[in-house]
């Protein structure tokens, strides 16, 4: 197997594992999945305090319509909400501020500001 090097120029080859639960996993799944990231970058970045930064594409896309396609079905389903509800509080907080994101990154893309 021939060795290369990331974009930055270092050797990864460590591994670092860590067990998880079942809903710990589905959590870390969905976040990794509206970010657009590798698991290991978001892992990466989460870990070491850097900027999660969420780019637009067909991917990210897909994942927030399909996590929207979700939460609506959860919330058509519950009349209160509750502490046993707070995964899905916190999944409903990063896709409403991904989106928020997303639309003022096309809203800038649309009309930039005249030197």
């Amino acid at each position: 197997m021939e060795r290369t090097l990331d974009a930055k120029g270092r050797w990864r080859n460590r591994t670092v594992g860590f067990r998880v639960s079942e809903e710990e996993a589905k959590m870390i799944d969905r976040m990794v999945a509206l970010s657009g990231l590798t698991k290991q970058e978001y892992i990466l970045r989460k870990l070491m305090d850097w900027e999660v930064t969420v780019q637009g594409n067909p991917r990210v896309y897909k994942a927030l319509k399909n996590q929207m396609q979700q939460i609506y079905g959860e919330l058509k389903r519950l009349e209160v909400c509750s502490e046993e509800n707070e995964e899905l509080l916190q999944t409903i907080q990063m896709v409403a501020v991904t989106l928020n994101g997303m639309k003022e990154e096309a809203q800038h893309v649309e009309s930039p500001e005249q030197p």
